[in-house]
Formats: C-alpha cells, sequence, structure tokens
C-alpha cells in the first residue's frame, strides 16, 4: 500500500532489498534510515541548509465523502504486534487523491496505531506541496490506492521482548482510478517499532523507516501503458 521495481518479479523485488531489510532493522531505532514522511514524496534526504526557500505546507485534505475508498481495518488484535503492524501499514499506505492531498493524511488516518508521542509528532507535522508526480499521476485519475503487506521474517529483526517489538514489511500497491484506468500503487520496504507498556497490553507503532522502490518519473507513454496493468492489491502512509 510494478514499475517501481522496474518490471521485476517477487522474487526479484525481494532480493533487491535484502542488503535494506539488514540495514534497516539495525538503525531503526538511530535514525539511520530516512523518516517515512521525508521518503514519500520520493525524495532524498533533506540537507540541514536548504538551498532555496522552503515551499509553502501541503493543505490538508478535504473530509472524506461517501465514496472514499479508504480502508478500515475492523477486530485488530492489539496485542499481536504483527497484526498492528499490518493494519497500520494497509491505512497508512490506502490512500484516495479524490479527497487527500498527498500522502500525509492516509498517515494521519492510521494515528489510531501509534503511541501518544508519534500521533502528536505526525499531527503537528506540516509536509512542503507538492506530494510528487506519481501522486499527481493517480490524482488525475481520482485514483485511491490498496497494498498487499507481506512480512519479512528471515529472522534479522531482535525477538520480541515484553515491551519492544520490530517488524519488517514489504508494501506492494495498486491504485485505481475512479476511470476505470489501473496503475502502480505505492512500493516501499517498510520497518517498524511498536512499543507497549508490558504484557498483555496493546502494541503501538512507536517509530517508522522506509526504503521505496526507485520509481521512473511518470510519462504519457508509460501512464497509458500503466492503464493497462493489474496486480494484485490489498492497501499507508505511504505514507507521507
Amino acid at each position: 500500500m510494478d514499475t517501481r521495481y522496474g518490471g521485476l518479479g517477487r522474487a526479484g523485488r525481494v532480493g533487491a532489498v535484502v542488503l535494506a531489510a539488514v540495514t534497516g532493522m539495525a538503525v531503526l531505532g538511530a535514525c539511520g534510515l530516512e523518516d517515512h514522511r521525508d521518503t514519500a514524496r520520493g525524495g532524498g534526504t533533506a540537507s540541514a541548509e536548504p538551498s532555496i526557500a522552503p515551499k509553502a505546507p501541503l493543505p490538508s485534505g478535504k473530509p472524506l465523502g461517501a465514496d472514499a475508498r479508504v480502508p478500515s481495518p475492523t477486530g485488530v488484535d492489539d496485542t499481536d504486534a504483527t497484526a498492528v503492524a499490518e493494519a497500520w501499514a494497509e491505512v497508512a499506505y490506502g490512500y484516495d487523491t479524490k479527497y487527500d492531498s498527498g500522502p500525509h493524511d492516509a498517515v494521519l488516518r492510521s494515528a489510531r496505531w501509534f503511541t501518544t508521542a508519534k500521533a502528536k509528532a505526525e499531527r503537528s507535522y506540516h509536509p512542503a506541496s507538492g506530494a510528487g508526480e506519481q501522486w499527481n499521476s493517480w490524482a488525475a485519475h481520482k485514483a485511491w490506492t490498496t497494498v498487499e503487506v507481506e512480512f519479512d521474517d528471515d529472522g534479522d529483526a531482535p525477538p520480541d521482548s515484553a515491551r519492544d517489538a520490530y517488524r519488517a514489511l514489504f508494501v506492494d500497491g495498486t491504485a485505481y482510478g475512479r476511470d476505470g484506468w489501473t496503475g502502480t500503487g505505492p512500493q516501499a520496504t517498510v520497518y517498524l517499532k511498536l512499543v507497549r507498556s508490558g504484557k498483555g497490553e496493546p502494541w503501538r507503532v512507536d517509530d517508522v523507516r522506509t526504503v521505496e522502490a526507485a520509481v521512473p518519473a511518470p510519462t504519457p507513454s508509460t501512464t497509458d501503458s500503466a492503464a493497462s496493468t493489474t496486480s494484485a492489491a490489498s492497501p499507508s502512509a505511504r505514507p507521507e
């Protein structure tokens, strides 16, 4: 929640992110990967001193209407860190460009699974204007996105403790236009740190890091080609 993998199949995609997965779990708590809010637009790490004046903040999305196509998982077992991570990813990468201004609107919808501090930080964050070319391509079709979430269970993550859990997952998304168009959705490897106050208490997402798949800039030819491409889906933030 695909051309972002350059035409690679699932095996190729997994192989391409093996090193990133190992690195991501090792440095999740040390800011070794970019914050998901910075990578949602496909940009690199921002310098401490920007060479140009900051852009105006991106306005918030519109209130969701009756025809909004955003996920709302129910029956999530909050005492299961994996279930919480999956539900969070589905919502955080579940965009509806008819209503959302950018990926961060979906991240805010996922705040029910954030820690209090993380939710506060996300609500006070104001992304710069311009959600990116891929977003603009989706928005031209008033598209919504869904994602399939697959966990990386190769054993690189630290074991769960009574208070901390780490999850690495692959987000594989599809965009569906209201005009019948179907194309590439969000694609990323996401690393989550979840915490809880004690055994039996609900897990909450405390930190998010992402490695997004490279995607070529949309062109009329690639957009038309994507319209004929379909892939399995289910929906983030990615997240802004």
